[in-house]
C-alpha cells in the first residue's frame, strides 16, 4: 500500500495498524508534506518503503540527514538500512499514488489531496479516501474516474454509513443521518462564539485531529463538507442526507430504511477501525481497536443542530444545490480563512461567514461581487442542476480565485492550495 498524508493524525494510525499487522501489509511508498522531517525518518526506517515523497524540495536535505542519524543508531553501520528513493516537489504524492500497489490511502489535507486522488483512480487501484475535500471539490471528476468499489470511504462517519448500507438494498434506503459531535462550543449561542479563541477551537472534546479538521470540527465547516462528500459517495440528494448532533461520538453514523428501521454503526471515537476497514475492505480487520464495554453504564444523546449559531452546514447545503465549481470556492475559501483566524486576524464567526460572503460573489448572489473565474461547471451532485461538462482545471481555478479573494478579504496573499496533512 501507498499512504499519503503519512505524518498527520491519520497517515500515523494507519501505519500503527499496519505495524501490527506485517504480515498482511506492507507499506510500499509514503508521501507527507516535509514539516516532520523526524517522524517522516522514523516512519521510513520502521517500514522500509521503496519510495517517499515530500511536498517540499527544500525539506529533502534535512530528511536526508534525519535519515542518517537516526539509521546510525538503528544499526546503519551494520548494513541493517536501507534507504528508499527520495522524490520531491507538489507532483510527488500524485506520483507516488500512481505506483503499483493494492490500496492508496489518501490522508493528505484539502484540496491539495485532489490530484493524489485522480492519479489512484487512474491508475486502478482502490483508493481509501479520507481526503473529502478532494471528493467534494472534484465532484463527477472524481466519481467518473472511480470503477464500481474502487472508492472506500475512511471518514468515520461514511465509513459508518457505508457499513450500514449492507444492512438493504440501496433502494430501500430512506435517508442517511450524519452525526457530529457538536464540537468544543456546542450548545453556544452565536453571540457567545463571537469572541472565543483559536486556542478554545483546539480544544475539541472528542477527537485528536490536525489544526485544520480541528478548527473546521469547531465551526461545522467539517460536517458542511461530509454532507456533500455523503451525497457523492452514495448517490444520495442532499435533502434525503441529515445531520444530528452526538456529543459522545459513539455513534458514527446511522441508514434509515422505508420501514422505518434504522441501523447504526457504534465504535469508540477512534479513527482505528475506519482506517483498517479502508485497507482492508470489505473484509475486517481482527481486533482494529477495543470495542464499546457493554458493561459499563453509558449514554448516548441526540441534539437538533443549531443552524443559527452554526451555519456552516446550512451553508453546504446550497453550495451543494448550487453545484458548479461551488463546492470548491467554499473548501478553498474556509481553508485560507482558518489560517488567519488561527493568525488573528479574524474572528471565529467571520470564518462562515466570509466563506458565505465569498459563495455568493461567486454566483453573482451579492449585491456588489467581484467575477469569479469563467463559468461555474456542474459536478453531478444528485439533485443539483446539470449544466455542463468541467475540468480540473476549471475546479482549481475556482479554488485559486477563492484563496485570493479570502486573502484579499483578511489582508494575506494567498496561493494555491495547501500542502498539510490531515488527522
Amino acid at each position: 500500500m501507498v499512504i499519503l498524508g503519512s505524518t498527520g493524525s491519520i497517515g500515523t494510525q494507519a501505519l500503527e495498524v499496519v505495524g501490527e499487522r506485517r504480515d498482511d501489509f506492507r507499506v510500499t511508498a509514503l508521501a507527507a508534506g516535509g514539516s516532520d522531517t523526524d517522524l517522516l525518518a522514523r516512519q521510513i526506517l520502521d517500514h522500509a518503503p521503496d519510495v517517499v515523497a515530500v511536498a517540499r524540495p527544500t525539506v529533502v536535505q534535512d530528511l536526508q540527514l534525519a535519515l542518517y542519524a537516526q539509521a546510525q543508531q538503528r544499526g546503519w553501520n551494520r548494513g541493517d538500512v536501507r534507504l528508499p528513493r527520495i522524490t520531491a516537489g507538489p507532483d510527488a504524492a500524485g506520483e507516488v499514488a500512481a505506483l503499483p500497489c493494492d490500496v492508496v490511502l489518501n490522508g493528505i489535507t484539502g484540496a491539495a489531496g485532489l490530484d493524489a486522488t485522480l492519479a489512484t483512480l487512474a491508475a486502478g487501484t482502490t483508493l481509501a479516501l479520507a481526503n473529502k475535500e478532494s471528493l467534494v471539490i472534484g465532484g463527477s471528476l472524481v466519481t467518473d474516474a472511480a470503477a464500481p468499489g474502487q472508492l472506500v470511504p475512511v471518514d468515520s462517519e461514511h465509513s459508518a454509513i457505508a457499513q450500514c448500507l449492507r444492512a438493504g438494498r440501496r433502494d430501500e434506503v430512506s435517508r442517511i443521518i450524519l452525526t457530529a459531535s457538536g464540537g468544543p462550543f456546542r450548545g453556544r449561542s452565536r453571540d457567545e462564539l463571537v469572541s472565543v479563541t483559536p486556542e478554545q477551537a483546539m480544544q475539541h472534546p472528542t477527537w485528536s485531529m490536525g489544526r485544520v479538521v480541528t478548527i473546521n470540527s469547531a465551526t461545522l465547516m467539517n460536517k458542511g463538507l461530509e454532507l456533500l462528500e455523503a451525497g457523492l459517495l452514495f448517490n444520495m440528494p442532499l435533502d434525503d442526507v441529515h445531520v444530528t448532533v452526538h456529543p459522545q461520538s459513539i455513534v458514527h453514523s446511522m441508514v434509515e430504511f422505508i420501514d422505518g428501521s434504522t441501523i447504526v454503526q457504534a465504535s469508540p471515537p477512534s479513527m482505528k477501525i475506519p482506517i483498517a476497514l479502508g485497507l482492508s475492505w470489505p473484509g475486517r480487520v481482527t481486533a482494529a481497536d477495543v470495542p464499546c464495554d457493554w458493561t459499563t453504564a453509558a449514554a448516548w444523546t441526540f441534539e437538533p443542530l443549531d443552524d443559527e449559531a452554526f451555519p456552516a452546514v446550512r451553508l453546504a447545503r446550497r453550495v451543494g444545490k448550487a453545484a458548479g465549481t461551488a463546492p470548491a470556492v467554499y473548501n478553498g475559501a474556509n481553508e485560507v480563512l482558518v489560517d488567519a483566524f488561527c493568525g488573528g486576524r479574524i474572528g471565529f464567526c467571520d470564518i462562515v461567514d466570509t466563506v458565505s460572503r465569498i459563495v455568493d460573489e461567486h454566483l453573482g448572489d451579492a449585491p456588489e461581487h467581484t467575477t469569479a473565474p469563467g463559468p461555474t461547471p456542474d459536478l453531478h451532485l444528485p439533485g443539483a442542476r446539470h449544466t455542463e461538462e468541467h475540468t480540473r482545471d476549471d475546479v482549481l481555478a475556482a479554488d485559486a480565485w477563492a484563496r485570493h479573494r479570502a486573502g484579499e478579504l483578511t489582508g494575506t496573499a494567498q496561493g494555491a492550495a495547501g500542502e498539510n496533512t490531515r488527522k
